[in-house]
């Protein structure tokens, strides 16, 4: 996904069971974040960090979405663990993240793999891709102040 293109009219299914579209999304803007793990160090520090500044994120107009393969009883105990205020797609089969490019590989320590590509996508009323954060450029622990940042420009 690049800024300008529109993501798909389905996202996914969240940790409630429900089918979040961009229909049920619509005059909203949100922020989608992809993550690669529910109970890690740095998913959880930037979960905590959008947890931190939802109101402020709220106050610049946004909501947040969290979307990782996870599963959806996994994200329902990572949700009421750190008492999260927004929903996560399960993306199990990672057909959303294919979609929007935050699947490929991935090389830590060394090793190659194929995983989950941290990335945010600020997206506008429409459905329309207006920021990304690629996955070099987000810093886990205080990545609500770069959105931040970012929408108050």
């Amino acid at each position: 996904m690049n800024i300008g293109d529109r993501l798909p009219d389905v996202l996914g299914i969240d940790q409630d069971g429900r089918e979040i579209t961009l229909a049920s999304l619509k005059g909203q803007k949100f922020i989608l974040y992809t993550y690669p793990k529910d109970n890690t160090s740095g998913c959880t520090a930037e979960a905590c960090s959008l947890k931190e500044h939802y109101a402020d994120l709220q106050a610049a107009g946004y909501t947040v979405i969290g979307v990782s393969k996870d599963s959806v009883a996994s994200h329902q105990k990572f949700r009421e663990k750190y008492d999260l205020p927004f929903p996560l797609i399960a993306d199990t089969e990672t057909t959303l993240l294919q979609t929007i490019g935050a699947w490929g590989e991935k090389v830590f320590c060394g090793k190659h793999t194929v995983g989950t590509l941290r990335t945010t996508f600020l997206v506008d009323e429409n459905g329309v891709v207006e920021h990304v954060f690629l996955p070099k450029q987000i810093k886990t622990k205080i990545h609500a102040e770069q959105i931040l940042a970012e929408v108050n420009k």
